[in-house]
This record gives structure tokens, sequence and C-alpha cells, in this order.
């Protein structure tokens, strides 16, 4: 299945608003809080937008054999590249394939030493982190919600 990155802009927003809206997604984003409507599917698209704008790097949308299958990529956190991947509950065989291309993307043209991914302590499934090379980290606030951080090194 050919996998195409593009900006999240390029998409439709009825499947962005329906993958944000899913409760088995919603559930692993404590962030997210109310009805992701028209308005904060505007919102969230200007917000990742302006991420590409001042830093040159930011999330995609996935297209899978031509349709959406969700949004992630490296964006700014503290400093640092963190790794985001929220694909639709269907699409979740196909996360190994995203993840080695945005990998082979942060550690080589893009140069970074390391990456981060952060997840909410009810994530309690983080043995395929383990396996990919991914170390415990540290916590994070943000916005009031506590995140587990985990670091890949280059090399891993």
């Amino acid at each position: 299945m050919e996998i195409e990155f593009k900006r999240l802009g390029e998409v439709d927003k009825s499947s962005l608003m329906e993958l944000m809206n899913d409760p088995m997604v919603r559930r692993q984003m404590p962030l997210f809080t109310g009805a992701f409507d028209n308005d904060a599917c505007e919102r969230f698209i200007e917000t990742k937008e302006k991420i590409w704008e001042e830093h040159g790097f930011g999330p995609w949308a996935f297209v899978a054999g031509g349709e959406f299958a969700g949004w992630g990529g490296l964006q700014p956190e503290n400093g640092e590249a963190d790794l985001a991947l929220v694909l639709h509950p269907r699409y979740w065989g196909i996360g190994k394939v995203i993840y080695k291309r945005i990998i082979d993307i942060a550690f080589g043209e893009m140069g970074l030493n390391s990456i981060t991914i952060l997840l909410p302590p009810t994530r309690t499934k983080i043995q395929g982190l383990q396996r990919l090379g991914f170390k415990k980290d540290g916590r994070l606030t943000i916005a009031g919600e506590v995140f587990i951080r985990f670091r890949l090194e280059k090399g891993r």
C-alpha cells in the first residue's frame, strides 16, 4: 500500500474530524477535550501549519491507498523534536511503516541526535517502544496533563 505524506491542509477536513472524534483515538489524547468540530479543526490545521513556518518541520497527514489514515510527524516540544503518530483505528497496522519513514527523516535529512515521544500515564503497553530503542526519560506536564517522556537516540 502506498503511503503519502501530505500537509494537513491538503486533506478533507471531515476525515480529520472523524479521526479526532473517534473514541478509541481520543482515549489516548488527554489534551483534546470537547468536540473537534469545524472551528476546532481549522484552528488545529492553522497551529500545525504555523509549526512548519516557524521550524521548517512539523506534522503531516498520512494518506494510505488514497484515503486519509491519520496525522503525525515531528513537532517541537521543549526545544526537542517530539514524535506524534495518530492513526485511525482501521489503519493501526501501518504505523511501523510510517514510523520508519519519520525516523529516517529525523536522523537522516534533519540530522537529529535524538527524538522524544510523550505518552499519557494511561498508556501502559510500552514494550513496543522499548523494542524500538526508546528509553524512559522523565515526565513532562503540558496544560496540566502529565506525560511520560521516552527518548530514542540516533543509532538505536
